[in-house]
């Protein structure tokens, strides 16, 4: 699938979440609707410490993950070996997030970690979303 961009919700959703679990890493796994990442699914037993989070893949529900996404409990936002080994193993799109969470510190890889642009699009409200 062709990852267009990242709604600016679910971006929101990732920094502050990062934010709030700082100093410890959060993780997740990106799910994309019709190429645009709409939602983070947050496994259970996901395991978080000031070093890393350990996401229990087996734990993943019948979803398709277009990718990855986990803070550093710090400015550096590029990918170490253990990241590259996730990236391998849970999509095409990961995206990691540094102090101070902000719009500014977050950046997406490919599995190889090499940069991606990755668009921040405004949400649009479906009539099926209104009740």
């Amino acid at each position: 699938m062709e990852i267009k961009g990242i709604e600016r919700d679910a971006l929101n959703f990732i920094l502050k979440v990062s934010e709030s679990t700082a100093p410890l890493e959060f993780a997740g796994l990106l799910h994309a609707d019709n190429g645009i990442i709409t939602e983070v699914i947050i496994l259970p037993g996901t395991e978080s410490s000031n070093r890393s989070a350990v996401m229990k893949l087996f734990m993943m529900p019948n979803v398709k993950s277009v990718g990855s996404v986990h803070s550093h409990p710090s400015p550096n936002i590029k990918p170490s070996k253990a990241d590259l080994q996730m990236f391998s193993k849970t999509g095409s799109h990961h995206i990691i997030v540094g102090e101070p969470f902000d719009e500014d510190s977050w950046r997406c890889y490919d599995r190889n970690g090499y940069v991606q642009n990755l668009p921040v699009l405004e949400s649009e409200i479906k009539n099926d979303d209104i009740v």
